[in-house]
């Protein structure tokens, strides 16, 4: 009896501590980025740095990309779980691969104007859309503002533009050398990479999409629908963890940058600084980002860009926009408050 009894408490208390090891047993997340460990990256690197997914019972992996297309392949082949892309190409892998098993999801809005821009240097007398025609522009052919090139020039009736393709790194050095008129590119990555090539910022003229007609929406966080249908609460606490780490990089953009350091020992501090600084002041706490609500979309302005996105980008089949985005793990609208209030002009 003493000894059925011994075994009965023996085995109870190796199930108590079975089960209490499993609930506390963080969840594995690897989110790929976008791109580099630049400014930007410091909105996933401040929420892990701090423990806020930690507290959350996630162990999440921060990689680097190599550009959103990369980041949606990564996420949708199983190889992450979420990640940071845009959203015109989260539509063009949806539309391009209608019968893909695994079509992520966005699920959080960041960016919600694209960062895409046109540059060119003021002494080429470029100034607006019109003195685009018969010029020539560079870009990456992945490049997102290359890609929604065809819904700028629409908007403003800009024809007969040449193309010249390039590696990135060699985007800004080409235009800065005259061996092209014009750029296009990600605002705060290229009008910082062509000052550090010896251009001060006022002799660059910045024709930024949203500013153009062109109300495309940027990155947002994506999610697989495996992780979403085997960890609801996962990618929920995820986002509520992200929105916190949010308002601190916002808050305080020169200290979170050191999180980035941490990760690439070699980084420009105070050019990823104002890199980070451009980016939340151009498309975070945006005008369209405190109308719509952080984190939020407008389902009238997302079929919109699904339906100039199918048209730009050719697509093999029409972008679904109810099949882009999934709001239902979005945190409360107190947790969602994070863009600061825009200070009044004198």
């Amino acid at each position: 009896m003493i000894k059925r009894t011994f075994l009965k408490t023996t085995l109870g208390l190796a199930l108590a501590a079975s089960f209490g090891s499993a609930f506390a047993q963080a969840t594995p997340i690897k989110f790929q980025l976008d791109w580099r460990f630049e400014g930007p990256a410091a909105l996933f690197l401040v929420p892990a740095a701090k423990g806020y997914f930690k507290d959350a019972k996630l162990d999440v992996t921060v990689d680097a990309g190599n550009g959103s297309g990369g980041a949606v392949t990564r996420v949708a082949s199983g190889s992450y779980d979420m990640g940071f892309a845009d959203l015109a190409a989260l539509m063009e892998f949806h539309a391009n691969n209608p019968d893909a098993p695994n079509k992520p999801v966005a699920v959080m809005m960041v960016y919600n104007n694209t960062p895409a821009s046109v540059m060119a240097l003021k002494k080429s007398g470029i100034k607006t859309p019109a003195d685009l025609a018969g010029k020539k522009l560079g870009a990456p052919v992945f490049d997102a503002g290359r890609r929604a090139f065809p819904i700028f020039a629409k908007a403003n009736n800009v024809t007969n533009v040449a193309w010249t393709a390039m590696d990135p790194p060699l985007r800004e050095t080409m235009l800065v050398r005259g061996d092209v008129d014009a750029i296009t590119g990600f605002t705060f990555t290229s009008l910082l990479n062509i000052e550090a090539r010896g251009v001060k910022a006022e002799d660059v003229v910045v024709l930024q999409y949203p500013d153009y007609g062109v109300k495309l929406y940027g990155n947002a966080i994506i999610a697989s629908p495996k992780m979403i249908k085997e960890n609801p609460a996962a990618v929920k606490a995820f986002l509520a963890a992200f929105a916190k780490g949010m308002k601190d990089v916002i808050g305080n953009p020169a200290a979170s940058i050191e999180t980035v350091k941490a990760r690439d020992g070699i980084i420009n501090v105070p050019l990823e600084t104002r890199r980070l600084q451009l980016a939340i002041d151009t498309v975070i706490n945006s005008a369209d980002a405190r109308a719509e609500g952080f984190g939020q979309i407008k389902g009238p302005r997302l079929s919109l860009m699904a339906s100039q996105v199918s048209d730009a980008f050719n697509t093999k089949t029409r972008v679904k926009a109810d099949e882009i985005w999934n709001g239902a793990f979005l945190p409360t609208a107190k947790e969602l408050d994070v863009l600061p209030t825009p200070k009044a002009k004198k």
